[in-house]
């Protein structure tokens, strides 16, 4: 029997088009009832993780309205005199608000040491023939040694001198004066502070010349520091009041501020010195940035809560939405303790409106009249044990964290998503069943109808050749 290899080739029939559409009655429907299916998830999904990030924007500000170092900060407010800038202030938290009036008198500065007239006429001059050691100290704590080969060159002095690995920060140069006074080595030491001058000793007598001088200690050292040059303190005056301190920086001149000297104040021919204005003050502009970041932040939730359960909205009616709405609007509402005359957050110049929406209000009190009357209360009644933010703050974690409802939510939805992944799947190997089904009971049927037309076609052939048989005309 010959093997039909495609249906419908042995009889004839259009048997391909019968098992289409076979498969076609069965598998359509189906498959877009998962197509529908998983748009509706999909469409879910996306709307659950609209809600979700505008619950973590939320959270961010209010971890940082939970935080009291967040209250507590200060800034500083300086009106610099005509002649320019002459400090910098940098206030910590625990300063008292106050006004100031500063002025610089002196700036910290290092010495300087030159050799004597004459003691070089040239920077190739040899400074050692047999070599030696030199030994620097500035302060107590500074000082490191300097091999000195035999031969060395002022120049070469001058350049070992600056690339020393130990150098603590002692600067050389030299300066060509072109006439008698010759080529002269100048030292200058970043170390600063009354009696922090640059000391200079070596191991060998030839070596006198780059020795400081000290009549008591020192009397053949060669290089002197003059009057002007000697390292001093830095001097401010604070309301009237002399602070001393043996660098530019001031800690706590001002209890828990620093304070850095920037240029000496100018003085009038009296002798009076011009003074910078220093107002120290909470950082209220940091807390309205807080507030309006949160009062953005909430609507923002608020209004993706309302779009996304809206008629027609994938979370209309949904009962995790419409308790988180509760749950925001309960926080909002929390009865504040230890947060001085502020009961609740409406008490401090915020209010909501009649759609649900966070603004401030000036209805009991402005927020700024707040601030300026009870701000160290505004901290509480934000970061406080009870305060808004602590709640909120809390709240918002049990939908965003790790296990979270949110979390859950999105896990649910791609866990019924995969599942119809696996469910179309399935069903296409089921499809893939059926038509194999089909092909095999329409190949017995192709070929039963092929053996009737070869018999149809043997019978006819046998009876036109029968005696008397007349094949009828058309």
């Amino acid at each position: 029997m010959p093997l039909i290899t495609s249906a419908g080739i042995g009889s004839g029939l259009d048997l391909e088009s019968i098992i289409q559409a076979s498969v076609d009655a069965e598998n359509r429907p189906k498959m877009q009832a998962f197509a529908r299916k998983e748009e509706s998830l999909q469409v879910e999904l996306s709307a659950v993780g609209e809600i979700k990030s505008a619950i973590a924007k939320l959270e961010d500000v209010a971890e940082k309205l939970a935080d009291p170092d967040n209250f507590s900060k200060r800034v500083a407010n300086i009106r610099q005199p005509s002649s320019g800038d002459i400090i910098s202030v940098t206030p910590s938290s625990k300063i008292s608000v106050g006004d100031f009036k500063i002025a610089v008198t002196q700036l910290a500065q290092g010495s300087r040491a030159t050799t004597a007239d004459g003691a070089y006429s040239s920077i190739d001059d040899v400074v050692s023939a047999s070599g030696g050691t030199l030994s620097f100290a500035a302060g107590a704590d500074k000082s490191f040694d300097l091999t000195v080969d035999a031969g060395m060159t002022l120049g070469e002095l001058r350049d070992a001198i600056n690339a020393s690995d130990s150098n603590f920060g002692v600067t050389a140069n030299i300066v060509n004066t072109g006439g008698a006074a010759g080529s002269k080595l100048v030292l200058t030491s970043n170390v600063t502070g009354d009696g922090n001058n640059l000391v200079i000793t070596s191991d060998t007598a030839e070596l006198d010349a780059i020795e400081t001088y000290d009549a008591t200690t020192n009397p053949s050292g060669g290089m002197t520091i003059a009057t002007e040059d000697q390292a001093q303190n830095a001097k401010i005056t604070v309301d009237g009041l002399e602070v001393q301190s043996a660098t530019n920086t001031f800690e706590d001149a001002v209890q828990d501020m620093t304070i850095k000297a920037l240029e000496l104040s100018e003085q009038d021919d009296a002798g009076n010195y011009d003074t910078a204005r220093l107002n120290v003050d909470y950082d209220r502009e940091s807390v309205n940035t807080m507030v309006d970041e949160l009062i953005k932040e909430y609507n923002n939730l608020i209004g993706n809560i309302k779009f996304q359960s809206r008629i027609g909205k994938p979370l209309n009616g949904d009962s995790t939405i419409r308790a988180l709405n509760d749950q925001l609007v309960s926080a909002l509402s929390t009865s504040l303790t230890d947060a001085g005359p502020f009961g609740s957050i409406f008490d401090i110049g915020l209010g909501v409106d009649k759609e649900g929406y966070l603004e401030k209000s000036s209805l009991v009190r402005s927020l700024n009249d707040a601030i300026d009357s009870n701000y160290d209360d505004i901290g509480s009644a934000f970061a406080g044990e009870n305060g808004v933010a602590s709640q909120l703050k809390t709240l918002l974690e049990n939908y965003t964290e790790s296990g979270g409802i949110m979390k859950q939510r999105e896990e649910d939805l791609n866990e019924r998503i995969d599942k119809i992944e696996d469910d179309v799947l399935n069903h296409e190997y089921r499809m893939e069943s059926l038509e194999q089904r089909l092909r095999k009971q329409y190949a017995g049927l192709d070929v039963l109808l092929a053996q009737m037309q070869q018999t149809q076609a043997y019978l006819g052939s046998q009876l036109a050749n029968l005696p008397g048989f007349t094949k009828a005309k058309s």
